[in-house]
């Protein structure tokens, strides 16, 4: 047999060989889709799916993280979960219990995230219908949604997207009287994505009120820039007139001072209220109030802020479930220039101490990092000070020092102090603060170590 016949054989062989591998896969593949098409199906059916029933979804994560994440259709629907937090993480998200209040734009997209991250358990509250003016920023909803309940809307959809994961939709106004009802059970995390302020507020009083945790979205409305959407306490917020509103009727009503996340914008808001105009010249706006006490006139909003806001809650609340710690960006309105004070500070300050500036190892750059990251604009032994809007006020009265006076001046032996704390800062040892002040000594030394693990020194 000639050369040239036996390579059009041993090509021909190849061929069949890898045909007969390659119709293995797609056999295979089809199996496994028609495996999940038919797991998928016998889903929806047992959650009523298939005939409207709204009852509730038949939890199968009752059978345990550990076991629903071990079936073949979760656990690949959450793989890069699952990459990313790993699996002993992942399944306390997918333990866990969160209710979303309030399903406008912020709210649906927390929710929605929240549900394909793998969160076990949603309880979903609104007492508003989807209307056709907010398909520009509803996470799912559609025109064949308009004028149902926005609660049982996202139920609908969500049960089609991870069917697993127990779903509670109530379509009811959030207030005193249904506090109980809505907050009992222990919820891991409590949204509140409520644009009315009397509401927000009972419900924020309610969650400190009962230790619960709660995560708050302020003024998405009337924004543009998404670069400026920060998470921070209550107390930092600034720009934003929801949360001057809820801070001042949270501690004037309640005494609650700050301890509250939220989800807020720096922007100053691009456009206002939009003028009342009834149909009728006999018309108010209490005429048009679903219910009373909440707006009626409109606030312009481009769908694509609300949308980010929820989506940031989301991201903030499954890794706080998930156990993954992060710090948030501090808000301190400070710009280079102001760096550059406190390194020179620290530069008279060595040399007046030391007679030398020479075991100054920072720049103002690394000093930005130091006071913004590490120390959040505030004295070491006041971390509980508001910043942001007060910041260029009280940077007058900060200086760095070395926190070990046989150290340099480094990136991680340097703190943030008033010039009233300096003298005695100075006048004192390790041993002693350590000895007196434990609790200040191990918030300074974590504080510290996390500079050294950041710039790996």
């Amino acid at each position: 047999m000639g050369e040239r016949a036996k390579e059009w054989l041993l090509a021909a062989g190849a061929g069949a060989a890898v045909g007969a591998l390659s119709a293995a896969a797609v056999i295979d593949l089809l199996s496994r889709s028609k495996r999940r098409e038919r797991y998928a199906r016998d889903l929806l059916e047992s959650n009523g799916m298939t005939t409207g029933n709204t009852r509730s979804s038949k939890h199968l994560g009752s059978l345990g993280s550990s076991a629903l994440l071990s079936d073949e259709v979760v656990s690949e629907q959450l793989t890069r979960n699952i990459q990313f937090f790993g699996m002993d993480s992942q399944k306390k998200v997918t333990e866990s219990y969160v209710v979303v209040i309030g399903l406008g734009g912020v709210g649906s997209h927390a929710a929605s995230m929240l549900l394909r991250s793998g969160v076990g358990r949603l309880l979903l509250v609104d007492f508003d219908q989807v209307s056709l003016s907010s398909l520009n920023r509803h996470a799912v909803a559609t025109r064949d949604d308009v004028g149902t309940s926005k609660a049982l809307c996202l139920k609908k959809h969500f049960s089609m997207i991870y069917p697993e994961c127990q779903i509670d939709a109530k379509v009811q106004l959030y207030d005193a009287s249904s506090e109980e009802e809505i907050l009992s059970g222990q919820p891991d995390f409590v949204l509140d994505c409520i644009d009315n302020i009397d509401t927000k507020v009972s419900l924020l009083a309610a969650c400190v009120r009962r230790g619960l945790k709660v995560l708050s979205a302020m003024g998405a409305g009337a924004r543009a820039d998404p670069t400026r959407i920060r998470v921070a306490d209550l107390r930092e917020s600034s720009n934003d007139p929801l949360s001057r509103s809820v801070r001042y009727r949270l501690k004037k009503e309640h005494g609650i001072e700050g301890g509250i996340p939220v989800v807020f914008s720096l922007e100053k808001p691009k456009a206002k209220l939009l003028p009342f105009q009834a149909s009728k010249e006999e018309e108010t706006p209490s005429d048009y109030q679903i219910v009373p006490g909440f707006r009626v006139r409109i606030i312009p909003v481009l769908g694509t802020i609300p949308a980010i806001f929820g989506q940031v809650m989301a991201s903030y609340v499954v890794t706080q479930l998930a156990g993954l710690d992060f710090q948030t960006e501090p808000v301190v309105n400070l710009d280079l220039d102001h760096y550059r004070i406190l390194h020179q500070r620290l530069i008279e300050h060595e040399e007046l101490m030391y007679g030398t500036a020479e075991q100054v190892l920072v720049d103002a750059e690394e000093v930005m990092y130091i006071v913004k990251e590490l120390w959040r604009g505030r004295s070491a032994r006041d971390q509980s000070q508001d910043t942001g809007r007060k910041m260029w006020r009280s940077v007058n009265e900060l200086m760095l020092v070395r926190w070990d006076k046989s150290k340099a001046a480094g990136i991680s032996n340097l703190i943030l102090v008033k010039f009233s704390e300096a003298d005695a800062h100075e006048s004192t040892t390790l041993d002693r603060i350590k000895e007196q002040e434990p609790e200040f000594y191990s918030m300074v030394s974590r504080v510290l170590k996390r500079a050294e693990m950041e710039f790996a020194l």
